[in-house]
């Protein structure tokens, strides 16, 4: 696991039916991907392991879920204002992608941001860490500035 102190980061979507928390460093790493999915939604996410996340009550009632492909990753938005603040991951179904932008100001210092190449995702994903952020023990420190 990362030495970094750990923050709770809030965040949700637009309208704020859907709201959770997140237990990370102040620091992440956020995937910028090219699939289809996220590059048309404009999507960059950070990874975490799903015991870090919380959905506050009721807003589960907001949640509808879309999936294609392999139907691994769990693209989660609001039914009402249609934002994708949260998802599962195909490279880390153990854990949560949060996006960065849904993020409540003022407990991010710091996105260090890669790119993950979901258009050739079989072979970005074998020569990738990216299925490490989602463990609690190996979870990788952003490079240092």
């Amino acid at each position: 696991m990362s030495s970094e102190a750990m923050v709770v980061h809030s965040g949700g979507c637009h309208c704020r039916s859907v709201r959770w928390q997140v237990e990370a460093p102040e620091s992440v790493v956020a995937w910028i991907c090219n699939c289809s999915d996220c590059s048309m939604r404009g999507n960059v996410g950070f990874v975490v392991p799903a015991a870090r996340f919380s959905l506050d009550p009721g807003a589960g009632e907001f949640l509808t879920t879309y999936t294609f492909g392999t139907h691994t990753a769990k693209h989660t938005f609001c039914k009402l204002c249609g934002i994708s603040s949260f998802y599962t991951p195909r490279s880390n179904p153990d854990g949560v992608a949060i996006t960065v932008a849904c993020v409540d100001p003022g407990t991010l210092a710091h996105v260090e941001y890669r790119h993950a190449d979901g258009r050739n995702w079989e072979k970005w994903f074998a020569r990738s860490d990216i299925s490490d952020f989602s463990k609690e023990e190996e979870a990788p420190a952003p490079a240092a500035e």
